[in-house]
């Protein structure tokens, strides 16, 4: 996968304030890299596709939810390289498939349903699976291993003039992408993570020092309450405001990550949680593949 010549541009949008005045903030589009291998897919599997390689490895093998993004990402990136694909798949597959993983299949990804209780890297069924599939790399769900981390360090100087950003936010799901932002961040900037799972008030303690790195130079901090309905969950107000967001910007989104990022960074600035002068960044990471699971019509874009 040749990264060499990435360059990220960013898109610069105006929003109407709670007191009418309107605020401005600028948008990462990782989601214009590739067309399939979304966002920080691209910077995700780059080392793990490398690895396989050097290492002579039949392909990889991963997992995924039904609609996931890094599965469908994964399966083309394989055949794209002349590797094969395998996907543990959470749950059943329901024929006829939908259309991630119909795309994976079209790929010639082998997909490997797994029941919701043992869909677990851990579990006594997946380590029977990746022990059977000893010559392909195993790559968690999401990307998230030391070579996806590795990635994600990369994307912040991938973007124009990023040193200018005072605050830069990004969503939280395995929080790969996050800890590879922080940790190529420089001290005068603030990286916010935006977990797109709800985290039980108990629990975030544990996330918080799971998450936050303990060697960072720049300032890092996680809001815990726009998760909305929770991962992968949708209402129809979400929708309302990515068809107005993509009306005023040309900007789409996604149900899983973008769209609620945006509405976090609207709301943030309508708080006046950003001080004066703040230059705000958000990376809009891609996934929007995603869309398709929606009811036609759901969205204009």
């Amino acid at each position: 996968m040749q990264m060499n010549s990435i360059f990220i541009k960013s898109t610069e949008v105006e929003w109407p304030g709670a007191d009418e005045k309107p605020f401005s903030f600028s948008i990462a589009r990782l989601d214009l890299l590739h067309p399939v291998i979304s966002g920080n897919k691209l910077f995700k599997l780059r080392y793990n596709i490398e690895k396989a390689k050097q290492q002579g490895l039949q392909g990889i093998l991963t997992m995924g939810g039904a609609y996931s993004n890094h599965l469908a990402a994964t399966a083309f990136a394989c055949k794209a390289e002349g590797l094969q694909s395998a996907g543990i798949i959470r749950g059943e597959l329901i024929q006829p498939l939908n259309s991630t993983l119909s795309f994976c299949e079209q790929q010639q990804m082998q997909l490997i349903p797994v029941v919701r209780n043992q869909y677990n890297r851990n579990s006594e069924t997946v380590t029977t699976i990746r022990k059977n599939a000893a010559n392909f790399l195993f790559v968690p769900e999401g990307g998230d291993n030391e070579d996806g981390l590795k990635g994600c360090t990369e994307i912040l100087p991938a973007i124009e003039s990023v040193d200018s950003f005072t605050h830069i936010l990004c969503c939280i799901g395995t929080g790969t992408t996050f800890k590879g932002i922080v940790s190529s961040a420089k001290s005068h900037q603030t990286i916010i993570g935006i977990p797109v799972l709800k985290i039980k008030a108990e629990e975030q303690e544990g996330f918080l020092q799971q998450h936050l790195s303990p060697v960072a130079t720049s300032k890092q901090m996680i809001l815990f309450n726009y998760a909305g309905d929770g991962y992968g969950k949708y209402n129809i107000s979400q929708l309302q405001f990515m068809n107005l967001f993509y009306s005023h910007t040309s900007v789409a989104t996604d149900i899983v990550y973008s769209g609620k990022l945006i509405q976090a960074v609207i709301d943030l600035f309508n708080r006046r949680f950003f001080p004066a002068e703040s230059k705000v960044l958000v990376l809009h990471t891609g996934g929007l593949q995603g869309n398709m699971s929606l009811p036609p019509g759901s969205l204009i874009f």
